[in-house]
C-alpha cells in the first residue's frame, strides 16, 4: 500500500480500445498471464499469520469465499525483511507459512502473486535493501524452482523515495538474473519507480529478449480522497471528500493515456497491483471509485488487484465474515456474495 507520496496508476482508458503495445506483443507469455490473472485482492500484508498464526485475522478458508466471488487471483504482501537474520536468511517458520498460503492459494483456484513488500526500507535506499531483498530472492526462487508453476514473482512494491531511476534498473536486473538462474519461465512483475505523476515514469532497463515480465504500478490518485481521514497520511486532509465528478474522471483519463503510452513503449503488459479508498470515505463514493478504475483496467485487458481484502481499505468484513456488498459488486459486479457458513453451537 501507498503510504507516502500519490501513486501511480497501472491502468489506461482508450475508450474500450486495446492498448497498441497488447496488439503487438499478445503472443508474448506475460501477456497471456495477465489475462489469466484478471481481477485479484491483495491479502496477507499486516496479519499474524506471519507470526506463527498468533492475531492472524486472516483463515485459510477465505481463499474459498475470494474465488467464489469471482477473484481470479490474490497478491501475497510479504515484508520478509523483519523475518531475515544476521545473515540475510528468512526465518523458516515464515516459509513453511508462505508455502500453505501459497499452496491453498492454488488449491481453489486462484494464482498467487508473492509480493516482496518492504517499501520502507528500499525507499530509503541501496544501503537499507539491495542485500536483503537480493537474499530474499535466491531463497524464494531456489525454494520454488519447479514447484508451483502459477505462482508469479513481484520483485519489490512500489521502488522509489531515495532509490534513483539508476539505482532500481541495476537492482531489479540483478533480482531478475537471480530469479532466472532457478527458473526461466517463471513470470515476473516489476514496477515503475514509484512516482507522484505518470509523466515522471520512464523506461525500465529490461532484458528485451525476455519476454515474460509485467510491468505494474499503483494508483491512488487523487490522495486527498483516497486516503482521507488516514492518521498516518495528515497530508491527505480530514474526512468529507467526495469523488464522482466529470472533472475528476477525466482527469483519471488523462493519467490512464499517459501511462498507457508509457507501457506501450516497452512493449509490455500491465498489472495494476493496487488501488483503494480508505474506510473513512462515504461508501457510495468509494463503489463508485473502485468500479470506475476496474472497469477502466479490464477494457484494455489488463488485470488488477484491489486494496485490499481486511484492514482500513476492507472489502471483507473479518467480524460478520461476509463481503462489504457495495464495494465487492463495484468490483465484481456479477458476483454471488459468498460467505461463511454460520457457527454450529
Amino acid at each position: 500500500m501507498l503510504v507516502r507520496g500519490l501513486g501511480i496508476a497501472a491502468v489506461t482508458i482508450c475508450l474500450g480500445l486495446h492498448s497498441p503495445g497488447a496488439r503487438a506483443e499478445a503472443k508474448d507469455r506475460a501477456f497471456e498471464v495477465v489475462r489469466k490473472l484478471g481481477p485479484g485482492i491483495n491479502i496477507l500484508g499486516y496479519d499474524g499469520l506471519w507470526d506463527g498464526g498468533t492475531d492472524a485475522p486472516f483463515k485459510l478458508q477465505y481463499f474459498r469465499l475470494i474465488r467464489e466471488a469471482g477473484f481470479r487471483h490474490v497478491r501475497i504482501n510479504l515484508f520478509a525483511f523483519k523475518y531475515m537474520d544476521s545473515e540475510a536468511q528468512v526465518a523458516p517458520l515464515v516459509l513453511r507459512a508462505l508455502d500453505r498460503v501459497v499452496e491453498q492459494s492454488i488449491r481453489n483456484g486462484l494464482i498467487p502473486i508473492i509480493d516482496e513488500h518492504d517499501v520502507d526500507e528500499c525507499q530509503r535506499g541501496l544501503e537499507n535493501c539491495s542485500a536483503r531483498l537480493l537474499a530474499f530472492w535466491r531463497q524464494i526462487a531456489s525454494r520454488y524452482a519447479g514447484k508451483y508453476p502459477e505462482a508469479v514473482f513481484e520483485i519489490l512494491n512500489e521502488p522509489g523515495g531515495n532509490l534513483t531511476q539508476a539505482d532500481w534498473n541495476g537492482l531489479a536486473l540483478d533480482v531478475l538474473k537471480i530469479i532466472r538462474a532457478f527458473d526461466r519461465n517463471r513470470t515476473v512483475i516489476v514496477a515503475g519507480l514509484n512516482s507522484s505523476e505518470p509523466q515522471d515514469l520512464r523506461a525500465l532497463d529490461l532484458p528485451e529478449d525476455d519476454r515474460n515480465i509485467i510491468l505494474t504500478v499503483h494508483y491512488y490518485k487523487p490522495f486527498s480522497f483516497t486516503h482521507q481521514g488516514a492518521p498516518w497520511a495528515p497530508e491527505a486532509g480530514p474526512a468529507g471528500v467526495r469523488w464522482g465528478s466529470e472533472a475528476d474522471r477525466s482527469g483519471a483519463v488523462e493519467d490512464f493515456l499517459m501511462i498507457d503510452r508509457w507501457a506501450a513503449a516497452q512493449r509490455r503488459p500491465v498489472y495494476l497491483g493496487e488501488f483503494g479508498v480508505y474506510e473513512k470515505a462515504g461508501i457510495a463514493d468509494r463503489a463508485e471509485y473502485l468500479s470506475f478504475v476496474a472497469r477502466s483496467a479490464e477494457r484494455l485487458g489488463w488485470s488488477w488487484a484491489c486494496w485490499q481484502f481486511d484492514h482500513d481499505f476492507a472489502i471483507f468484513d473479518t467480524d460478520r465474515g461476509r463481503w462489504i456488498a457495495p464495494l465487492l459488486r463495484s468490483l465484481l459486479p456479477g458476483s454471488a456474495m459468498p460467505k461463511l457458513p454460520a457457527r454450529s453451537n
